[in-house]
């Protein structure tokens, strides 16, 4: 029997091994749900106390005996609204307490802070931060972008450019000389999007995104490493540099 979904809805193995014995048992004492489930009987207890307070087991004592049995398994559609209700009630309570710690994140926001994020789910982590600091109208850049290699997943960078286009976040880039003129051509299909060559010989193994406050140094390779600075002395002294690179670059045809 497949029993994911009891998973997903938060019951350990243990439970489901003893709610389906009880099932197939009906109202049994701990001796023969031990032998149908393979669970110890030391610890069926545990695990039906657990499951009558979830409302999906309950028990009967006879001559001193404790008897389990299931409910009806549709009973627990009314675990998972229950579970439901307490998810809504936790948001709540969390976007309460949003605005102070928002409030202490403000008063923490002018120290700086670097965090090392590596491999690609790393790399996709760093992106993500753009869209939680920045809005419609504003603009994140990069420069010293290399010739990625077959590490890059070029599936997921198409739909990222696609969802920063729709979010209206504008991007400039300075790419390598020895990048093909094919990969810049591809970037500046999408809107708001300006890829451009990096006025100079010199080729980068790194390159540097700067937004807002944040500055990222990032290491291509099959782990990727990024070491992300939030400081705002640190973005301006990036954003001069690219700025000045900027200036001296010329549009792709």
């Amino acid at each position: 029997m497949q029993t994911e979904i009891l998973k997903k809805i938060g019951l350990t193995d243990g439970e489901i091994k003893a709610y389906l014995a009880v099932i197939e048992l009906g109202s049994s004492s701990t001796g023969p749900i031990s032998v149908k489930s393979g669970v110890s009987r030391s610890k069926l207890y545990g695990i039906f106390d657990k499951l009558s307070k979830k409302g999906l087991a309950s028990y009967v004592d006879r001559g001193g005996v404790r008897y389990f049995q299931a409910v009806e398994p549709s009973k627990i559609r009314g675990y998972i609204r229950k579970k439901q209700e307490e998810m809504k009630m936790l948001e709540d309570e969390f976007e309460e307490y949003l605005p102070e710690l928002q409030k202490y994140y403000k008063q923490r926001k002018g120290k700086q802070k670097v965090t090392l994020f590596q491999g690609l789910a790393g790399l996709k982590v760093v992106y993500e931060h753009i869209f939680l600091k920045l809005k419609k109208g504003d603009e994140y850049v990069l420069f010293g972008v290399p010739d990625f290699p077959d590490w890059i997943e070029l599936k997921y960078w198409q739909k990222y450019h696609a969802r920063r286009q729709k979010a209206g976040i504008r991007v400039r880039m300075l790419y390598n000389v020895n990048v093909a003129k094919s990969v810049l051509d591809n970037r500046n299909v999408f809107k708001n999007c300006d890829a451009r060559y990096l006025p100079t010989d010199i080729v980068t193994p790194a390159y540097t995104l700067v937004y807002k406050d944040t500055a990222v140094t990032v290491v291509p390779s099959d782990e990727p490493l990024c070491i992300e600075v939030i400081d705002q002395r640190v973005a301006d002294a990036y954003m001069a540099h690219f700025e000045e690179y900027w200036k001296k670059s010329k549009k792709i045809d």
